[in-house]
């Protein structure tokens, strides 16, 4: 997926969840849309550098949508992170249209916002249902992932997630009547080399997680790579795939 052009800046601080205050390298100092309903735990840094996109439609309340956030990690060194949720699902529908999802390769036909239905009843929409006469079926719903915690691995969810917690049992209940069903982690951050369920923030999540890939989900993961033009961030696209570890337990 390829980027507006994005301007650097630094932010100031988040708030009102969908607000986000950030100092232009210009000096300016404009307000800009926070696309992010999350927690944005780990990733809501005031004073580190951000990237934001500029729109020029005069409809919009915010002309400035904050995209892309520099983390400083323990090593020294600096990682990028995506806090646009809403770009997490174009990043995977291009890698799955392109085969760039193993094991999701070589299906047909794909569709978006895929209604479930499960007993005659509807039961909920998951992100995307896959098709193909040899394949069969496949449902995957996508969660990007971007916090990283202070053991160095990667978490999710950042928050309470009753939706993400729906999601699992819709997924579990898909696999039981022998469907494809998958939980797919799109991995916004440069510093994360693995996931795992969340228990210190959501135990009711990471549980259901458990007792989904019992009942038949499976579970993937893969890290997003920026491409650059020298420091600045051009595109993005799914890359390495990355281990999920269901029994790791971060301890705060």
């Amino acid at each position: 997926m390829d980027y507006p052009v994005l301007v650097l800046g630094t932010l100031l601080r988040r708030y009102k969840r969908f607000l986000a205050d950030v100092r232009l390298d210009d000096g300016r100092e404009v307000v800009a849309h926070c696309p992010n309903t999350g927690s944005m735990r780990a990733v809501n840094v005031p004073g580190c550098r951000v990237w934001l996109a500029h729109s020029e439609n005069p409809a919009r309340k915010l002309a400035w949508t904050w995209e892309l956030i520099e983390l400083p990690q323990r090593d020294g060194r600096l990682a990028t992170a995506s806090v646009n949720t809403g770009r997490a699902n174009r990043i995977v529908e291009e890698a799955l249209r392109e085969g760039r999802v193993p094991g999701l390769e070589g299906y047909a036909e794909l569709q978006r916002e895929a209604t479930v239905v499960i007993g005659g009843e509807k039961a909920s929409r998951l992100d995307f249902r896959l098709e193909d006469p040899d394949l069969g079926t496949a449902f995957v719903e996508v969660k990007q992932v971007t916090l990283k915690e202070g053991d160095g691995h990667g978490y999710f969810p950042d928050a309470v997630s009753e939706r993400g917690r729906r999601h699992l049992e819709v997924l579990a209940a898909l696999a039981e009547q022998g469907q494809r069903a998958v939980l797919l982690f799109c991995v916004a951050h440069e510093g994360i080399g693995d996931v795992a369920p969340a228990w210190h923030l959501d135990p009711a999540y990471a549980a259901a997680l458990d007792v989904a890939v019992v009942r038949g989900m499976e579970v993937l993961a893969q890290r997003c790579e920026l491409e650059r033009d020298g420091d600045v961030p051009v595109a993005i696209r799914l890359g390495q795939s990355l281990a999920v570890d269901l029994e790791r337990r971060f301890i705060l």
